[in-house]
């Protein structure tokens, strides 16, 4: 039977979790997720997981921070006047905003704390720094 390997486009089922448990993203009831190993679609660790999987085989993998989405960066927090996030905005803690970096990319911002006068954004990925935990079952191989 075939193994996956670089460049083959797979489909896959998966179910992420944290290590207490907590799921954070499942395929299960959706199509399986469909990428092309080698293209950077995915964390490396979730796709060096699929490499040498055959069709019909299942795993659990975990994932340290390095080979997912890296770890926290005490840098990625700052503090902004609040006058700079527009007024029709209601800023709480755990909102999640949408920016723009310096090169125009999207970048995902989260409010982690609030004053009166200042707001703390947080351009840490929400799973940076987290050890992640993966059901894999490889369906298919195009």
């Amino acid at each position: 039977m075939a193994q996956a390997k670089s460049g083959n486009t797979v489909k896959v089922h998966y179910t992420g979790t944290f290590e207490d448990g907590t799921r954070f993203d499942s395929s299960q009831g959706r199509e399986p997720l469909e990428l092309t190993l080698g293209s950077g679609q995915v964390i490396p660790g979730f796709e060096a997981a699929i490499i040498g999987m055959e069709p019909g085989e299942s795993k659990t993998v975990n994932v340290p921070p390095e080979q997912a989405y890296g770890p926290r960066r005490e840098e990625a927090l700052q503090e902004f006047p609040r006058s700079a996030v527009p007024q029709h905005i209601d800023l709480q803690v755990g909102l999640q905003l949408q920016a723009q970096d310096p090169n125009g990319r999207p970048l995902l911002l989260t409010v982690a704390a609030l004053s009166e006068d200042t707001v703390m954004l947080d351009a840490n990925h929400p799973l940076a720094g987290k050890e992640l935990i993966f059901d894999l079952e490889l369906v298919d191989i195009d």
